[in-house]
């Protein structure tokens, strides 16, 4: 009886042992984890590789970029969402132009702007079946000052707003130069 006992209190040490192992080990994955994807959304990593320069230097010539407010939009501010799963699936479809780019479909300007239309097109679709959510998270209707903006955008934001439109419906070369549709491309949905 005294062996059984002795078993007992030895398997319950050896079980809380491993659940503490368990919980470092969770605690430990999940900073290494959340440290991969600041390091992924920065900038200088977005733009390491060779063709991505070609985006920062139009981004370069932005509002978002450079402003009288020093507030500065980055890759990520854009390109990766803030909820959990839509931004694990920004990068895995990011991953999918890291390809691209070892693999040379894409790592020269030439290369680079045959491909253009077709990745723009796919962002901007991504962004109007999101209802431009990354732009929202900085740019509301609700919140704009109708009476700052321009005539123009006085007349259509109200209007875009009444019709349900996304914000890249209008603004496709914000950040960087838009491209030419291509002449055997399918018409815009829109």
């Amino acid at each position: 009886m005294i062996r059984m006992g002795a078993l007992k209190r030895s398997a319950g040490k050896v079980s809380i042992i491993l659940a503490g192992i368990i919980f470092v080990g969770g605690i430990i994955f999940a900073g290494l984890f959340n440290m991969g994807l600041a390091y992924t959304n920065e900038m200088e990593f977005c733009t390491s590789c060779h063709t991505m320069k070609i985006n920062l230097e139009e981004l370069k010539e932005t509002v978002h970029y450079k402003n009288a407010s020093g507030v500065q939009a980055t890759c990520s501010d854009c390109h990766v969402p803030e909820p959990f799963i839509p931004k694990m699936v920004a990068k895995v479809i990011a991953a999918k132009d890291v390809y691209h780019e070892i693999m040379g479909t894409i790592d020269t300007r030439e290369k680079y702007e045959a491909h253009r239309w077709d990745m723009a097109s796919r962002v901007w679709e991504k962004m109007r079946a999101s209802n431009s959510r990354e732009c929202r998270s900085c740019h509301e209707y609700t919140n704009m000052d109708l009476s700052e903006q321009d005539r123009s955008a006085r007349k259509r934001h109200p209007k875009a707003l009444d019709e349900g439109k996304a914000c890249i419906d209008c603004h496709k070369g914000v950040a960087h130069e838009e491209p030419d549709e291509p002449e055997d491309a399918e018409p815009d949905q829109s």
